[in-house]
């Protein structure tokens, strides 16, 4: 939980409370994990009741909660962006059953926390956090409040169709029990029965279709619970629970700029949706996409990516493996799109590892294309995966 970057001068355009939060959290980042831990343990002994809303185990919640805390407190000198990033929370902690009379107690135990790590906290900190932390609940309440008049906490979905493209990446359909309303590029967050309270966040593997049907793209990971369980434990009949759709790695149909699309592993999922929305749309707008992987062997859905590029003349599919000496470019898929330049009339999509997240990002900026035309979604970095963070 490190603290928020700070460029030179900055401090000088903060509001006196915005000072003190950035001064306080700049104090506690060495100390985050003991800070975290104190957090979860007042919270749990002050407030027993409140530790159900929370997965049993607590490895993969960890600092979530009080990382998404802190990180809204230093955006309380952006409104826009802090409303954004508190609507979406808002939004997603219906489906863990948080209620409004839950804030005060992850308050008390949030100012009991920072007060015992905080190296300078004193009567002017313990004001500001005060008076913030009393401005983020408010805006959470009333977004919650706002979407629970539109939308319900949770869906429930049917499994109707499992594929097996590997024997670690199987292709979910599920017909949710009623209307699901997303944007191609957009994500959920799943939740099986057979690991209660955990959530994962997974693509939309199509654009949204007439019969309703939702179909993602799961690979199970080493010692990853609710991926494992989805490939290997799944069958059809089986019911999930999802969340409401979030991300905004979607088309902006206003342009007539052209997509370059950077789908690693599962990432080439939501890219996939991306070509249908813009066929959906009408357009025919230029659109390159590079599907990145490993090996041959990982370029599991190649197949429907060059079927695809048989059908629309406007797209172009790019298989690009670092290893081996198969089919499609060689290399890493960064490094590819970097050299097939130049982009100047393209915005960029990117989905992926993390890794191949940040390099491509550091290519595309790199050869000159603003960051505003650089859409992605790191899931689990941005997004809280269990518990109501």
């Amino acid at each position: 939980m490190d603290a928020p970057a700070t460029m030179p001068g900055d401090e000088t355009l903060r509001s006196p409370d915005a000072a003190l939060i950035h001064r306080t959290l700049t104090e506690i980042a060495p100390v985050a994990d003991r800070a975290t831990s104190y957090f979860y343990a007042l919270l749990f002994v002050r407030h027993p009741e409140l530790r159900a809303l929370f997965p049993a185990a607590m490895d993969t919640q960890r600092d979530r909660l009080l990382r998404a805390i802190l990180t809204a407190a230093d955006r309380m000198d952006n409104p826009a962006a802090l409303a954004e990033y508190l609507g979406g929370l808002a939004r997603a902690h219906r489906k863990y059953g948080t209620l409004p009379t839950h804030y005060p107690a992850v308050g008390e135990a949030l100012l009991g926390a920072l007060s015992r790590y905080a190296v300078t906290w004193d009567g002017a900190a313990e004001a500001a956090w005060i008076r913030t932390y009393t401005a983020l609940s408010q805006i959470m309440i009333d977004a919650a409040a706002e979407d629970e008049e539109r939308a319900p906490a949770w869906w429930v979905a049917e499994i109707v169709s499992h594929d097996l493209r590997r024997p670690d990446i199987a292709i979910l359909t599920l017909r949710p029990d009623q209307a699901y309303p997303f944007l191609a590029g957009q994500y959920t967050a799943l939740e099986t029965p057979w690991w209660p309270r955990i959530w994962r966040h997974y693509s939309f593997a199509s654009a949204p279709r007439p019969d309703g049907l939702l179909t993602f793209h799961i690979k199970a990971v080493p010692a990853g619970w609710v991926s494992s369980a989805l490939v290997h434990r799944a069958r059809p009949g089986d019911v999930l629970r999802l969340g409401p759709p979030a991300g905004s790695m979607t088309v902006d149909h206003t342009t007539h700029n052209g997509l370059l699309c950077l789908g690693g592993g599962t990432g080439i999922a939501p890219i996939k949706a991306l070509v249908e929305d813009v066929a959906e749309h009408g357009d025919r707008r230029p659109m390159q996409v590079f599907y990145g992987a490993r090996s041959d062997r990982d370029l599991y859905d190649i197949d429907t990516m060059l079927r695809l590029q048989q059908t629309f003349p406007w797209l172009a599919v790019r298989p690009v493996v670092s290893g081996g000496s198969g089919r499609g470019l060689k290399g890493l898929l960064p490094d590819a799109v970097r050299e097939l330049g130049p982009w100047h009339e393209y915005d960029a999509y990117l989905s992926g590892p993390p890794g191949m997240i940040r390099s491509g990002v550091d290519v595309l900026t790199g050869i000159g294309m603003p960051s505003a035309r650089i859409r992605y979604d790191a899931v689990e970095e941005l997004a809280p995966a269990a518990g109501p963070a």
